[in-house]
């Protein structure tokens, strides 16, 4: 997976934008910025390559002793959230400790972006909320069996439940990533960027945005491909009729 270079950010909010040619599209509000590079990784000295990102100063009364002696060095205030960011070295090479970086500086408007967050905890859930499993018939011979998750196992073969089975247990709560996401506007004046469509975790949670590492041009599915019409009059008068022709 190729290595790319990144922004640390806060989900504001969702909402709408019209975009040119009148579509209403629906995006997610990301303050990605003033994130400051805070350190860098170097092969020589810890075996790989990164850069130190934080994002969102705190107070010095709030933050612990190793995070006030990682910064003092540099001497920037403490960041409430940091993340490294794996790039090549002579992408490292570009930053320097101190350095500030806003949306404007990484990304630029229409490419794919890849979102990385924490997802909404729902709690302990069982198999059909979770796994989204079909539930018992509610039929006269069920009997307070209606949601439950059903055989687990065999006793005579493999005599055990087998790794990854699907039952009930925490649901949420964990890291995901979403891919190939459109970075569709940028706010270079408030460090704001609206990302087409939505993206894990809840309002004012922190997330990760790096230019996507699979793809170097968003193409929306279904979008710039011309469909090719029928020659048959019949099949073509039914789509007429049904208002796509």
């Amino acid at each position: 997976m190729a290595l790319k270079i990144g922004l640390l950010g806060k989900k504001i909010g969702m909402t709408q934008v019209f975009s040119d040619d009148g579509e209403a599209v629906p995006v997610t509000v990301i303050q990605a910025g003033p994130c400051h590079v805070v350190g860098t990784r170097t092969q020589e000295r810890d075996g790989y390559t990164a850069v130190v990102l934080g994002f969102d100063e705190k107070p010095v009364r709030l933050a612990s002793k190793a995070e006030v002696g990682a910064l003092k060095d540099s001497g920037m205030k403490p960041q409430r959230f940091i993340r490294e960011i794996r790039l090549p070295a002579e992408e490292v090479a570009k930053y320097t400790v101190g350095q500030a970086l806003g949306p404007k500086d990484v990304f630029v408007e229409s490419a794919p972006l890849d979102v990385e967050g924490t997802s909404k905890g729902k709690g302990y859930q069982g198999v059909i909320k979770k796994h989204h499993m079909k539930g018992m018939t509610r039929a006269h011979g069920t009997h307070e069996y209606f949601r439950h998750g059903g055989s687990i196992g065999c006793r005579l073969t493999p005599q055990r439940v087998h790794k990854g089975k699907r039952m009930a247990g925490q649901m949420g709560n964990e890291k995901v990533s979403i891919q190939n996401l459109q970075l569709f506007r940028i706010l270079a004046e408030d460090n704001v960027i609206l990302v087409r469509g939505a993206v894990p975790g809840s309002n004012n949670d922190y997330v990760v945005v790096t230019n996507a590492a699979t793809r170097t041009a968003y193409k929306r599915k279904g979008i710039g491909k011309e469909e090719v019409r029928s020659k048959n009059p019949l099949k073509a008068s039914k789509k007429a009729a049904a208002g796509r022709g």
